[in-house]
């Protein structure tokens, strides 16, 4: 049986730059590049930057592919880069992402914010996938003159050198936490009955309880509280538990939702 050679699959978020994204997936001999681009084309002004850079890695023989997000929201951006390396839908054109190929990361090419969840989707999945994270040092900056003109100038030229960047590791909840957080982020009114959402957990395989129980209700909202909630709660403080009357209700917290933004 034929064995399939892996990819160079280059992420590069879309700024005001050209050479930054070209050169390097030419020096690394990229076989695709995806670039991140903002994801309201009417205030979008890197639209002529894109065109340039489709054009010459074309010529290069390189497949350019377009992941849209937000570039001002930190946690659309984690979740388009989380995307693109899990491979997304199976059988899409993102199965080139987290198959298994090599992936490097630019984190030079865009704006902070795209450039800090980058570094951040690195630092979550290397353990997912093959990831490298690099900066690309230009040979010059582009001067205020330039950059004043009618026609957009990108910020920088050339290509010093490109370093590659330590991979540190961020923790992420272990996947049964991920599950159960989806189950809170989409009740209706953003909270659920904790009985409820122990009879969900149980239903999705996200708790196991022994059938041989007497009181199983009781052993499923035990299993719930030790494996589920108590790590959400006190560990990642992704959720509130509030006792109403006779009733628990689980709802997310703040950095739940924000981390049910990038995770789900």
């Amino acid at each position: 049986m034929e064995t399939k050679s892996k990819l160079r699959v280059h992420i590069a978020p879309l700024g005001f730059e050209v050479d930054r994204i070209v050169l390097p997936a030419i020096r690394l001999r990229a076989d695709a590049v995806w670039l991140l681009v903002h994801s309201n084309r009417s205030e979008d002004k890197a639209e002529p930057f894109e065109a340039e850079i489709r054009e010459r890695l074309g010529k290069e023989g390189i497949e350019v592919r377009v992941e849209y997000a937000d570039r001002k929201n930190l946690f659309g951006m984690l979740k388009a880069v989380r995307g693109i390396i899990a491979g997304g839908a199976e059988g899409g054109a993102k199965g080139d992402g987290g198959s298994g190929n090599d992936i490097y990361v630019n984190v030079s090419s865009g704006s902070k914010i795209q450039s800090i969840a980058c570094m951040m989707a690195c630092m979550m999945w290397n353990d997912t996938a093959s990831l490298t994270p690099y900066y690309a040092e230009p040979e010059e900056y582009t001067s205020s003159a330039e950059s004043s003109r009618r026609e957009p100038e990108q910020m920088s030229r050339g290509l010093k050198c490109i370093t590659t960047l330590p991979k540190y590791r961020i923790q992420t909840p272990r996947q049964e936490l991920v599950r159960a957080l989806a189950i809170v982020s989409t009740a209706e009114g953003g909270r659920i009955r904790k009985g409820e959402m122990a009879e969900r957990a149980e239903e999705l395989g996200i708790i196991t309880v022994n059938s041989r129980e007497e009181n199983r209700e009781s052993a499923r909202f035990a299993s719930l509280a030790k494996n589920i909630v108590e790590p959400l709660t006190d560990d990642w403080n992704f959720l509130h538990v509030e006792k109403v009357g006779r009733t628990r209700w689980v709802s997310l917290t703040e950095e739940g939702r924000n981390a049910a933004e990038f995770l789900l």
